[in-house]
């Protein structure tokens, strides 16, 4: 019990580690009040626990929005140190990171022009610029799917050209990044399922989604997320 609690501890605090606590509870919420709001004969104590978990839901992603004010200046070191990509081996990774890293950097002003509209701060009128970074969001999630999905055509090949001469670490090591990529796809899938709700009507299932189909994508991405975070603290604690 204390080292679960621990480990929450260390987790809570990084802001990446926070963040990825509070984006889980904010879908897990959408989905139980989703589903709890929902039901054909409502519970009057079961119909207000679902609202009241929604309203949860809402107040913690507005959190993460104000949180998201200070991401810029990490996003462009980060787009800085990778350039145009040239320590990529294959020129499809390498541009394809580029064009994902063109859609995050262009992300967070839009947001932030969004989110001041809406508090008040400047006069101009959110929705447009909510649909930009909506947009912006669906193209990074897409791009990021299709690297992946080159990078483990990559990574077979590899695999299957080496084949019995690789050594059991190495194909194990392989085999592990083949899965991260996997899990990748599944949490950027899930989330491009929520972007294109969020678009305009009559753009594929925009605007279709029920409350808890949006927290049941959003919980799946986020805890597909945690995983991946926890097994890259574990090989950086391996690898020193």
């Amino acid at each position: 019990m204390q080292q679960s609690v621990e480990a929450l501890v260390r987790v809570l605090e990084s802001y990446r580690g926070r963040d990825k606590v509070i984006r889980t509870v904010c879908y897990g919420s959408q989905l139980v009040g989703g589903v709890l709001s929902r039901k054909a004969e409502p519970d009057v104590s079961s119909h207000r626990l679902g609202k009241s978990l929604l309203l949860f839901s809402a107040q913690l992603s507005q959190c993460r929005t104000v949180l998201r004010l200070f991401d810029d200046l990490s996003m462009l070191a980060y787009s800085h140190s990778y350039g145009f990509g040239t320590r990529e081996d294959d020129a499809g990774v390498r541009w394809i990171s580029v064009l994902t890293n063109v859609a995050d950097q262009l992300y967070y002003p839009c947001e932030h022009i969004a989110w001041a509209a809406d508090a008040e701060l400047i006069k101009v009128k959110s929705d447009k610029w909510w649909l930009f970074s909506t947009v912006l969001w669906g193209t990074s999630l897409l791009l990021g799917i299709l690297r992946s999905l080159r990078v483990l055509l990559l990574l077979k090949k590899k695999l299957k050209r080496c084949g019995r001469d690789v050594a059991g670490n190495s194909r194990s090591q392989l085999r592990r990044q083949m899965q991260g990529e996997v899990l990748s796809i599944l949490s950027s899938m899930a989330d491009l399922s929520n972007a294109i709700h969020w678009m305009p009507p009559g753009f594929l299932w925009a605007g279709r989604f029920p409350n808890w189909l949006v927290g049941l994508m959003g919980t799946i991405s986020s805890l597909i997320g945690l995983i991946q975070m926890n097994s890259d603290d574990s090989d950086q604690t391996n690898n020193t």
